[in-house]
């Protein structure tokens, strides 16, 4: 007959053991659920071994206090047993397998250490930052520099822009008088959407007026081009290449106002750049002759004439006069019948002959150097201006002799031949380009019928074409 004491220990341990018992099912039942999805789920089981280990534990104790206490010799008999468990057999090492040669580094002793180092990653080094380096204004020098360019450049705009204008409206209102009294209308190009009639701004540098009304000529355009002041860059290439504003005034001629002639007077430098560039000069009259001997005029003046008649008699002593008396303002007087602009390069020929118009051309130069007011130029440029009407009458009047009249005639006849001929190639290329076409739409046509005979009969055409092309041709000669 047991104890009370007796009784209570075994329903203790009947009760634990009920306990780890359901626990475990229940476990596995997790586990089982969740055994596909977790890779790591045999390394759960040592959680469940410290449970049950710790309620193993817990037995123990409640065994070891209801027993009797063990002797010192009972102590040591169970500390050797314990460290004979503990003990893990390393006969067999599990790198045996490992060649020597396959990898670098590794040492055939697998009881000693590891090496800590070469479980160490690749040692990180970062970069010692400087400071901060832009701690005061000197470091901006850079934008500093840019920010004082733009102001520099916005300002010469405004600036530039605006003494263009003054210089233009300047010009306007000295010459506008003089204009209403030679021509009907004054700054009308002819266009309905030109609401104020006046002096038109192309761009911030170049002002145009167009006049017309006036016997002997169509119209008359005025064409202001002043520097490019409002362009910063373009006035320091001003001081390695100086140019000056100028007043170009193209006169358009009726046909029976002009007769057939070219003629130019300018300055050395503008004569060069003319007999390279300007179409009528280049071919009719590209020989430069002086002016000083026959004409009297400053040296640095050169005369290209085609027919020597023209210059002779429209080159009077008025023109010569006011010639002398401001050479600084004449840049160039051309008269052309054949006035087709700039020379065409050779990549855009034309395949037909330029149309041409019968034109005087004046450059004037605006004296705005030297210390000179606006209002002082114009007034030195007035007198130039005023050549342009007295050239017009006596262009309007002139007419070349018989003789003269047929070797221009003849001039331009030679032209026309030497046109026609550099670009015969050229035409015969596109009128075989154009046959060529014909009888490939006319193949097509018949390849989309269906009648086989009307296919044969133009094959046969079509090689007795080519058979004839391929024979030699033969001259008949009469006996």
């Amino acid at each position: 007959m047991s104890s009370p004491v007796d009784r209570s220990h075994w329903l203790t341990i009947f009760a634990l053991t009920l306990l780890f018992v359901s626990y475990n099912i229940a476990n596995a039942g997790i586990n089982h659920l969740d055994i596909e999805d977790n890779e790591f789920a045999e390394f759960e089981d040592f959680d469940v071994e410290d449970v049950v280990g710790g309620v193993a534990s817990d037995q123990k104790n409640m065994v070891h206090d209801h027993e009797e206490p063990s002797t010192p010799e009972q102590d040591q008999e169970a500390a050797i047993a314990d460290e004979d468990e503990a003990t893990v057999e390393t006969e067999d090492n599990e790198f045996e397998h490992v060649d020597e040669d396959e990898y670098e580094g590794y040492e055939k002793d697998s009881t000693s250490k590891p090496d800590l180092k070469l479980n160490e990653g690749p040692k990180i080094t970062f970069a010692q930052l400087p400071a901060h380096l832009r701690s005061n204004w000197e470091s901006y020098y850079l934008e500093l520099m840019i920010l004082a360019g733009l102001v520099l450049y916005f300002f010469n705009f405004f600036l530039g822009r605006s003494k263009n204008q003054r210089i233009a409206e300047t010009w306007y209102s000295a010459f506008k008088g003089p204009l209403l009294d030679k021509f009907a209308l004054v700054g009308d190009d002819g266009k309905l959407e030109n609401s104020q009639p006046g002096l038109m701004k192309e761009s911030e540098n170049v002002y145009l007026l167009w006049c017309s009304g006036r016997t002997g000529c169509e119209a008359v355009l005025f064409e202001l081009r002043l520097l490019k002041r409002q362009d910063l860059v373009a006035m320091v290439m001003n001081l390695f290449r100086p140019q000056q504003d100028q007043v170009h005034v193209k006169v358009f001629m009726n046909d029976s106002d002009m007769d057939t002639f070219v003629m130019c007077l300018a300055t050395k430098k503008t004569a060069n750049r003319f007999v390279r560039e300007m179409a009528d000069i280049s071919v009719y009259c590209p020989e430069k002759k002086s002016a000083v001997d026959k004409f009297g005029l400053p040296a640095n003046f050169v005369l290209m004439s085609e027919i020597g008649e023209a210059s002779s008699t429209l080159l009077d002593v008025r023109v010569c006069s006011l010639i002398n008396n401001i050479p600084e303002v004449i840049e160039s007087i051309h008269f052309s019948d054949q006035y087709s602009g700039p020379k065409q390069t050779e990549d855009t020929a034309p395949s037909k002959m330029p149309e041409v118009k019968k034109m005087l051309i004046f450059n004037f130069n605006l004296p705005l150097k030297n210390g000179k007011s606006i209002v002082e130029a114009v007034e030195i440029i007035r007198p130039a201006i005023m050549l342009t009407f007295h050239c017009i009458d006596r262009v309007k009047r002139f007419r070349l002799s018989k003789e003269f009249k047929a070797k221009a005639e003849k001039n331009r006849q030679k032209v026309e031949e030497a046109f026609l001929k550099s670009t015969h190639a050229a035409r015969a290329e596109a009128a075989a380009a154009r046959r060529e076409e014909k009888r490939r739409l006319e193949k097509e046509k018949i390849l989309q019928d269906d009648d086989p005979e009307k296919q044969r009969k133009w094959e046969e055409k079509e090689n007795k074409r080519l058979a004839k092309k391929r024979m030699p041709k033969m001259k008949a000669i009469k006996v």
